[in-house]
């Protein structure tokens, strides 16, 4: 039964119970994942790092006694440790995504064991996508399989740092150090092609238990660290990108009107009292004047403190908005390339409106564009339409409205997303941003376009009798309106300048002369663009601005939907 601590003694509950609760809360926390093709034994890995680390219970023990049916466990099938679902017991496989917790006296650990299966691909991908380091199970009869190349391009796409490559069963190969050199020059080639350097090779036998908590006595050829030994002293620090400052606002907190407080999560980097923060998207600028914890007042935070911050300006801010150092702000902007874990049934199509959730903030969007789909066993580029389940391929995001982004290689909090079935609410999707999609097709800017960057037709707009003062408050007005006007009044060629403009997508005012000779350009306007008011039908100068106004609010745009084009 796993060590529990008792503090008997009156002088226990004032030294030894908190000195041993103060280093628990202290002791470095590493999550890991563990992948491999189908019945490579990564259950059974997990099951036995945890009965010789000592973190099993004696009931859990008993349970798996009675559930064992496999005749080469010597009656304690460990992998039932971890299958807990009916049909993984009687298949014999994993299928959902399993999290195991334990410790020793050097580190605390969260396992997520995640299926083999190709077609429970998606899983693997959700457990991978918060730990440190991955462990790769190699079946040492098989060498290398398709699914395990899948596994270890999947860690390496989610950002996993570093990778652990076990090659499992050697029992069952004699543990021959032969079989362990070829399988590690096998993959040692193709994690070149991944980009991959930090990975180890430890062979094992989950089974017998060798070299996984315990030194091998039978393969004396090997002269690494054991399995845990590994896992205890891998250095895991620097893994929380502590550069670039982002705090994505979760909730307002108000509880009075002499508070006013952003609570979060620091996404990454660290944030101090009386540092210049600008808010996004507005680019309002301002200073922290405190950062507030359940316990205090604290001097700084850093990723992943969850945290309240305070300003000394008083700024609109909601959920969604992001607070960063004005020096170092995350790229902003309504489209970026990303490479795509497809996870439902129905595939991605193109053009299909979805929800993005990034960081706090949700946003309507649609993929552009999909590039190419990878081919995880070639790593090669193969031209799609669509995606299917499990797959992944490289696409163009476009939203609704910018977000704010870093590459995910760069900073994985702000530079995942996931898509969200807007009718269903089903998650569909994992993204990791690659960067801004600086790539466009070749072509002309369409009129389609320009109508949905600016958010109106273009109009020519004849003012009779009008004078230049009351032209140009007519233009300010408009400007103030949203609308891209600009008053023409003595061009040199004018019928040139009124193309230009109307093609521009702006909204043109003619007066004096210009606003007389209408021959000179009416045939390069459409009639419902071209208007004509006249400042003595009209009582005054206000009553001109707002027939005016209702003419253009009439056939404006009103709500522009994502272009078709590629010239945002």
């Amino acid at each position: 039964m796993a060590a529990e601590v008792v503090c008997d003694s009156p002088l226990a509950g004032e030294s030894a119970c908190p000195t041993w609760v103060v280093s628990t809360a202290q002791t470095e926390l590493l999550r890991f994942t563990t992948a491999g093709s189908v019945d490579d034994g990564k259950s059974t890995l997990i099951g036995r790092l945890l009965y010789d680390s000592k973190g099993v219970y004696e009931d859990q023990l008993a349970s798996v006694r009675k559930a064992t049916r496999n005749l080469t466990t010597d009656g304690l099938d460990l992998s039932l440790l971890t299958d807990g679902l009916r049909a993984e017991r009687e298949q014999g496989i994993t299928i959902d995504v399993a999290y195991r917790y334990f410790a020793t006296p050097k580190r605390k650990f969260i396992i997520a064991d995640t299926p083999g299966h190709e077609q429970y691909t998606r899983n693997m991908a959700t457990g991978a996508s918060t730990a440190n380091l991955a462990i790769i199970l190699i079946d040492a009869r098989y060498g290398v399989l398709p699914q395990s190349r899948r596994h270890a391009y999947i860690a390496t796409l989610l950002g996993i740092p570093r990778l652990v490559v076990t090659i499992n069963k050697m029992d069952l190969t004699e543990y021959r150090e032969d079989v362990f050199t070829a399988i590690r020059d096998e993959f040692t080639a193709f994690a070149a092609q991944l980009g991959t350097r930090d990975y180890c090779f430890i062979p094992i036998s989950a089974l017998k238990g060798d070299n996984v908590v315990q030194p091998s006595q039978r393969m004396r050829w090997y002269s690494g660290p054991t399995l845990l030994e590994h896992l205890e002293s891998v250095p895991i620090a620097r893994d929380h990108n502590l550069t670039d400052m982002r705090f994505p606002v979760q909730y307002v907190i108000r509880p009075d009107l002499d508070f006013r407080g952003f609570a979060g999560q620091v996404a990454s980097g660290v944030i101090r009292r009386g540092d210049a923060v600008t808010v996004l998207p507005s680019g309002r600028t301002s200073r922290v004047k405190s950062i507030v914890t359940w316990d205090g007042d604290l001097e700084e935070a850093f990723a992943p403190m969850s945290v309240t911050v305070c300003l000394e300006d008083e700024i609109d801010i909601s959920r969604g908005d992001l607070l960063a150092h004005a020096a170092n702000l995350p790229h902003s902007g309504r489209r970026f390339e990303s490479t795509l874990v497809w996870m439902n049934e129905k595939p991605l199509e193109p053009h299909r409106p979805y929800l993005l959730k990034q960081t706090t903030q949700m946003v309507q969007a649609r993929v552009r564009e999909i590039r190419h789909r990878v081919d995880i066993n070639t790593l090669g580029h193969q031209r799609a339409g669509q995606l299917l389940l499990n797959e992944i391929g490289v696409v163009s995001v476009e939203a609704q409205r910018p977000v704010f982004f870093d590459a995910y290689r760069k900073n994985r909090a702000t530079g995942g997303f996931i898509l969200i079935d807007p009718i269903t609410n089903e998650t569909l999707g994992a993204g990791m941003i690659i960067g801004p999609d600086t790539w466009r097709p070749s072509g002309p800017v369409t009129p389609a376009e320009r109508l949905a960057r600016i958010g109106h037709r273009p109009y020519v707009v004849r003012l009779a009798n009008t004078d230049q003062e009351t032209a140009r408050r007519i233009e300010r007005h408009l400007f103030d309106q949203g609308y891209l006007v600009h008053l023409i009044e003595q061009p040199e060629h004018l019928a040139q300048a009124v193309r230009t403009a109307f093609a521009a997508g702006l909204v043109s005012l003619l007066r004096g002369t210009a606003a007389e000779d209408a021959g000179a350009f009416e045939a390069g306007v459409p009639a419902g663009q071209l208007l004509t008011l006249d400042r003595l039908q009209f009582e005054d100068d206000a009553a001109l601005f707002h027939a005016l106004l209702a003419t253009l609010a009439s056939g404006a745009a009103g709500n522009i939907p994502l272009t078709d084009g590629a010239g945002i």
